[in-house]
């Protein structure tokens, strides 16, 4: 059975351990990570919606990058939408610019009533490339 070993961010350990989650899991070659929102240094989400997204992403590559990925060694996505309908052509846009070619990594989307504060949150599951 593969270990499970915990992965954090730089200078976010304390935002986890204050809810007792890990920002990501790593097991065998795959790296589970929480959902990441769009949460300023303090804590508190950007106000400005597409800000907020492109630190959502901004605070995902940081986890990834903690535990030796990046966008392209994604696999799934799921990503969570307090106004789907009107949040859609912001993330679509943010979206093409972070994965601007094929293959694309699986997506689902939900539309949600609560993400604490937040409008946008995005987890996904990625594949930790071979060392040599």
């Amino acid at each position: 059975m593969a270990q499970r070993h915990a992965v954090f961010p730089a200078k976010r350990h304390a935002l986890y351990e204050a809810h007792g989650y890990s920002a990501a899991i790593r097991s065998g070659d795959l790296l589970f990570v929480s959902g990441q929102v769009g949460s300023r240094d303090d804590g508190s989400p950007e106000p400005d919606f597409e800000a907020q997204v492109r630190l959502a992403f901004a605070n995902l590559e940081a986890t990834l990058r903690a535990g030796g990925c990046s966008f392209y060694d994604i696999l799934d996505v799921t990503t969570f939408h307090t106004d789907p309908e009107q949040q859609f052509e912001t993330i679509m846009a943010v979206k093409a610019e972070l994965f601007p070619e094929a293959p694309y990594p699986a997506w689902t989307a939900l539309g949600v009533n609560w993400l604490a504060g937040f409008d946008f949150e995005i987890k996904v599951t990625a594949r930790i490339p071979s060392e040599g």
